[in-house]
């Protein structure tokens, strides 16, 4: 009867602990882009790509195609936005976050830039990734 308690103790501490994973994991994802709303915010393009895999194989895929690596995705996000008033402030609102699998979530929601040349918006769909102990965006496609 005790090994049977200790079991059900074990197989809830253990469920619990999981919930507790997938929700650290979810708030950390959250805590990135919070971040890369403030650094696009701040006309900081080096600092919203942190939030991206420093790697040649993040994908971006928006209006112009398919675009590889970190380098030239922040190449591309230069010339599109050049200074503050085309940067503008930057929110996010998040419809979804699902994992897809240890290590990996999706998050789908909805942009919205108000600047002075016209306010801007579109839907996303970007992949997370933790790597080297830091959520990261290694897939990214945003209209």
């Amino acid at each position: 009867m005790n090994r049977a308690l200790l079991l059900i103790l074990l197989i809830a501490l253990f469920s619990c602990q999981s919930q507790t994973s997938e929700a650290d994991d979810k708030q950390a994802i959250l805590n990135v882009m919070k971040l890369q709303e403030e650094a696009w915010s701040n006309n900081d393009l080096e600092g919203f790509m942190e939030g991206y895999w420093k790697n040649d194989s993040l994908k971006f895929y928006g209006s112009s195609g398919l675009t590889k690596g970190w380098h030239q995705t922040l190449e591309n996000y230069k010339k599109g936005y050049p200074g503050k008033e085309h940067s503008g402030t930057l929110s996010f609102k998040i419809n979804d976050i699902s994992k897809i699998d240890d290590g990996s979530y999706w998050v789908m929601g909805e942009y919205f830039l108000k600047r002075n040349v016209g306010d801007a918006q579109g839907v996303f769909l970007i992949v997370f990734k933790k790597i080297n102990g830091e959520w990261k965006i290694v897939a990214d496609m945003s209209c």
